[in-house]
Order: structure tokens, then sequence, then C-alpha cells
């Protein structure tokens, strides 16, 4: 089955069966999803002890909670005795969780702590049984805030598998005045009806926006055409941005890591959104917290870092310059929720968390045209790949033409190339082999 897998997606190129097979996706979710270090929770939002959150490792719903010995633990949200799930919301604070079905109760790390009316199981159940605790992830770690697990008892560290993606963590965490950010607000929930593949391969696909998005850029344009210069704000920029020329998409750099990582240089080139003026007040304002925390060099190399759609592998996009994050949660082969997110800067503005919600509302909520955009194109590769006729689908675009980086991974000849997705297949080979 390995070598039929391996043959399904040969370098520059994908079988459609990849997207619609279910026995597929149960194979990725074992193999991919069981391996792979999985984002679960940031740690402001379970700073302490009680505080937990909700999360999912593939498919397998789980509860990420601050223990009374200060860890983090990482455990199944399902009930050891008829498979209920413990606990209903989505974040919150607990001295225990209770199964709502027949009251079993579990500590913040997991273990079973009591039993109702014990006696009824005739002295065959001992609830300092091991196996009747809510099972853990086998590994759990952080990195400055950011909390993974991983079902693998064995591979990578945590750092080792994010590589060169430390650096946008770095980065997104380090444009806050003092290096503190946190989690807050609710974010948006969105469910598509493909592939949790086809999000991935879209987010740093700089040959889809112009064509994808005409409908926004040509409204976003038509309105900026009547107002007068300088009252642009983020949607207006962030919708014009994805206007650019093909041939100046391919000026952007697009950079492809082992592993699946993938990230591309930043295209908005003008207004607000670029945070490149202090004619700007909030901008001006934000810099000069950023000099006084850190220094003007180490200031400006902070903010001057322009980039955009840092892609975790598998299911993870970072936008470290706008604190924006979106997570990947696969429900069936053809089904799939996205997560989004954003951060608030400790110690900056307040009105650049205000941008972040209106960056967050213009480019990933249910409003927002561009992830209408493409959520449609999802939505009906989907359909058209579980009819196609032919089997294959190319992703050879820049491929034989991509040049060595220095982090081990390689920089597309032109921003358009296919690299990103090209690099997502390699590591998905890699674990789809194991």
């Amino acid at each position: 089955m390995t070598d039929t897998f391996l043959d399904l997606a040969p370098e520059g190129r994908v079988h459609r069966r990849v997207y619609t097979d279910p026995a597929i996706f149960d194979a990725e979710m074992d193999r991919i999803y069981g391996n792979a270090w999985l984002f679960v929770a940031h740690e402001s939002h379970i700073a302490e002890p009680g505080q937990y959150v909700t999360a999912h490792l593939g498919e397998r719903p789980m509860i990420v909670a601050r223990h009374t010995d200060g860890e983090i633990y990482v455990f199944a949200n399902r009930c050891t005795h008829r498979g209920m799930k413990v606990c209903g919301a989505r974040r919150g604070s607990k001295k225990r969780f209770v199964c709502p079905y027949h009251g079993w109760a579990f500590a913040t790390d997991g273990s079973l702590i009591g039993i109702p009316h014990g006696k009824g199981y005739n002295g065959k159940i001992d609830q300092k049984d091991p196996d009747l605790a809510l099972d853990r992830a086998a590994r759990v770690d952080s990195y400055r805030g950011f909390v993974f697990a991983c079902k693998a008892e064995d591979g990578p560290s945590l750092t080792d598998y994010l590589g060169p993606m430390t650096r946008a963590l770095d980065n997104m965490i380090d444009r806050a005045p003092g290096g503190e950010i946190e989690m807050t607000g609710g974010g948006f929930r969105q469910r598509y009806k493909g592939n949790w593949k086809l999000h991935m391969e879209n987010a740093n696909d700089l040959m889809h926006a112009s064509i994808v998005h005409a409908s926004s850029v040509d409204a976003a344009q038509a309105v900026a055409d009547d107002m007068e210069d300088g009252e642009e704000d983020h949607a207006l920029q962030m919708f014009k941005g994805n206007g650019l020329p093909l041939a100046m998409m391919d000026e952007v750099e697009i950079h492809g890591f082992p592993g699946g990582h993938s990230y591309m240089g930043g295209f908005y080139k003008e207004g607000p959104i670029t945070q490149a003026t202090d004619e700007d007040p909030v901008v001006a304002q934000y810099r000069k917290s950023m000099i006084d925390a850190y220094g003007e060099n180490r200031a400006e190399d902070i903010m001057g870092w322009d980039t955009f759609n840092h892609l975790i592998y598998p299911n993870l996009i970072l936008n470290p310059k706008h604190q924006q994050m979106r997570l990947l949660q696969p429900v069936s082969v053809d089904c799939t929720i996205v997560h989004s997110m954003c951060f608030r800067l400790k110690n900056a503005p307040e009105e650049m968390y205000r941008r972040s919600v209106r960056f967050l509302s213009a480019l990933n909520s249910p409003a927002s045209q561009i992830t209408t955009d493409d959520i449609a194109m999802f939505n009906n590769i989907q359909i058209a790949l579980d009819e196609a006729d032919s089997d294959w689908i190319d992703l050879s675009r820049g491929l034989g033409h991509d040049r060595p980086h220095d982090n081990g991974g390689e920089i597309g000849a032109v921003g358009t190339s296919e690299l990103p997705l090209r690099a997502q297949y390699a590591a998905w080979r890699d674990l789809m082999s194991q």
C-alpha cells in the first residue's frame, strides 16, 4: 500500500484520488496527523491551573489543560466509560472534568478521580487503573507560548520539526514591544465541502489571486477611484493587492522547505496595510514603542521583515505582520473546518489590535469577499475531482527552475512557481511512506 501512495504523488503531479478517496484520507489521519507536531493552544488561554481549551489532533477531539503541577497536558475528549465527549465548551476553567452522561470525573491531567456509585461495578473497576485515564498525546511541547502536541512517541523535536518556521513565530512575538502576545476574541469558524489540502495549496499560490478575486479587486478599485487621497482602509488595500499583475506577482519571493513548510514575500505595496510609513500616526506611535523596547536597529529589523502566509505543515498558517492565524481541522475526505483568529501585541497601541481584527474580518470571515471566492473554488474543485474523466493534476509550474535556499529549502524562480505545493507533497510522500 505504501508504494501505491507514493505512486499517487510523483514530483510535479498528483492523482485525484488523493483528494477523493476516503481510504487515503484515513491513512493521512494516521500517518500525517499521527506523526506531525500539531498546534493545539496558545498559552495565553491556559495561563492558570484549571484553564483549558478544546482542540483536535486530526479528527480526534482533545482537551488541552494546565494542571495543578503547572504542566500542560493534552488528552482525549472522550470518556473511557461509554465514549461520551467529556467537555463541550471551547475554553474555560475547571477543577475537574465530569462526563455529562454517567458522571465519571477526570482531573486536569486526564487521570480518573471519581466514579459515581462505584459499588455497582462489583469491585471490578479500579479508578487508579491508567487504562481508564483519558488517553494523552505522546508528546507536548511549546515554542514561545505556542503549544503543539504529537501522537507519536518518536520523531523530531518540536524545534527541529518547525525548522525555519521558528523565525515566523519569533517575528510574530517580537512585534510586540517586550515580546508578549495574547490570543484574544473568538475568531471565526468556516466549513467548506472540500479536502483539507486544497486550502493549504491555495494559501501560497500567487497565480490564482488576480483571477479568482477579480470581482473584489474591481469593486475595490471602483470605490478607491471615488475617494480622496489617503482615505483607503485595510480592506480596500487588501482587495486591491490581489489585483497585482502576474508579472509583478512573479517578483514576489516564494519559499519552500523540507517538511512541507513554505511562505511568500509581502505583496501589499501601498496604504496603511503596509505599516511602512510614519505618516500614519498609529504606525509612528507603534514604531516609537518598538524602538523604546528594542533599540532602533533591532526594531527596524523586526518590523521590516515583510512576509505573508507562513505554512507550517500540515495545517497551520501564520501571518506575523498582521497577527493572524488559521488552523485547518480535517473532518472527512471532502469536508474541512477553518479556524481563523488573531492576536493582541501587548504594550503596543490598542489601535494595532483593532487593525488586526479588521484584517481578520476582511480576509478570513464569512463576510469576506476573498474567503468566499476561495471556498467557492474549493467546493467546485472537489465536485470536479469526484466526477473527473482525467486522473492527474499538474503541479509543475516552475519545476526544475527553483534555486537553493540558505535554510535548506528552495526559492521559486518566479513568484507564481508551484514550489510550495511540491514541498507539501514531498512531505506527504515522506509521512505516508512511514
